[in-house]
């Protein structure tokens, strides 16, 4: 590691309260670490479990270096696997979504259960023994209907988080839902820089005017307010939910992780649409007894942020690609029994996100562009407006600290 990307000694040297310095926005070696001492450590959301209805169902991704394949097996289980044939390494799925009955390698014709269990391979001689030669699993569990994926062979506790999800998400029947559009876009950007963009609105008055019909972009709101206190709006809201039976209250994990916050729109507000008015009226996916529930909010470092309103939800699932590229997939979840052009309109739906991804993508790559020049100092944040952000660069670095080395100097911020 050069000088340069000494990520010990830029750790020890950040300001708190500061963007991070540039070459953790902007350097491949940098990404490298990302990927070993974070991505390849933490849980990810990969997948909303409805995308994998029925048996055989399966989904591919690419994280890093590592083809993934999550299916559902005839035990309505999700597992999820390495994409890479025990025989000499082929992806045995190259399709990014599909049907199978059993997963064969289109190479050799390796064949093997849903489950993983190598059930055929052709002339291997008496020796062989397909019980030692099966896919190799990765770690894989389903929070209340969004799945995540882990591919440390000794992956963090979830149980905790897994069981706050099902409270949280089971009024949003997301078990119950479909995919009715679903966007990948490339932003040419830092990951970080994707997720520090999420973690904060004070930038969303000036750049999402479809967002901000609905959506409350001021303190007190999504976070604390500058006196520390939260909007008095959203405590009634919170009761009101919660007396429907809609956790709502702010959650959050003692490292700042991953939260779930419940928060009402503005006005009259029902969804992410044009005029406020819900995009499914009448076929709402979540189990809410009024229009007006607002969004749950929650987000999960370090690839996803998600809304969950009365009659449809939208998740996001980011993955980086290079040092200065990330995948952003967007996906909108309607009740399953929903019919386009009937119980909804697609572009009413999906208007206002697909043009609030593509602003956001804008921002983004200006803002790498601004940052790969060498005069780029980093500046500081808001602690008012930009706390997320605080948040989740010191979650960052704390955890690229503690397992690169550097820990000892965020501990003692």
């Amino acid at each position: 590691m050069s000088a340069d990307t000494n990520v010990p000694s830029l750790l020890a040297e950040r300001k708190p309260g500061h963007a991070l310095p540039r070459p953790f926005y902007t350097s491949s070696e940098i990404l490298e670490l990302d990927l070993a001492a974070i991505w390849y450590q933490e849980w990810l959301f990969a997948i909303p479990s409805c995308e994998i209805p029925k048996t055989g169902n399966f989904v591919t991704m690419q994280v890093g270096e590592y083809p993934i394949l999550i299916v559902r097996g005839a035990d309505g289980q999700i597992r999820a696997f390495h994409n890479s044939c025990r025989h000499r390494g082929s992806r045995v799925c190259a399709a990014a979504k599909g049907n199978a009955p059993k997963l064969v390698c289109p190479y050799h014709q390796w064949t093997y259960e849903l489950d993983g269990r190598l059930l055929y391979a052709r002339d291997m001689g008496p020796d062989f023994k397909p019980a030692d030669h099966g896919l190799k699993a990765v770690a894989c569990r389903d929070a209340g209907g969004m799945v995540f994926v882990c591919l440390s062979d000794t992956p963090p506790a979830i149980d905790g988080f897994v069981e706050t999800a099902k409270r949280y998400l089971g009024p949003q029947r997301l078990t119950d839902a479909r995919i009715a559009h679903e966007s990948t876009i490339i932003e040419k950007g830092n990951w970080k820089l994707v997720l520090e963009n999420n973690r904060e609105c004070y930038h969303c008055a000036g750049s999402h005017p479809a967002l901000c019909r609905t959506f409350p972009d001021r303190p007190g709101f999504t976070s604390m307010d500058e006196t520390g206190a939260i909007e008095p709006l959203v405590t009634a809201h919170w009761r009101k939910c919660e007396a429907a039976g809609m956790p709502s209250k702010f959650v959050i994990h003692p490292s700042h992780q991953w939260r779930f916050a419940r928060i009402p729109l503005l006005g009259a507000g029902e969804s992410y649409t044009m005029d406020g008015k819900a995009a499914v009226p009448v076929k709402r996916l979540a189990n809410a007894p009024f229009a007006d529930a607002g969004s749950l909010l929650f987000f999960h470092y370090p690839n996803s942020w998600n809304h969950f309103l009365a009659d449809h939800s939208i998740v996001f699932r980011v993955l980086p690609i290079s040092a200065t590229e990330t995948e952003v997939t967007t996906k909108w979840l309607v009740h399953k029994d929903a019919v386009e052009g009937v119980d909804y309109d697609l572009k009413k739906l999906t208007e206002v996100w697909i043009a609030t991804n593509d602003e956001d993508r804008r921002v983004v790559e200006e803002n790498q562009k601004g940052i790969n020049s060498p005069a780029y100092v980093p500046g500081p944040y808001s602690a008012i407006q930009e706390d997320g952000v605080i948040q989740f660069v010191d979650w960052y670095c704390r955890t690229l600290g503690d397992r690169v080395g550097g820990g000892a100097a965020m501990a003692a911020e």
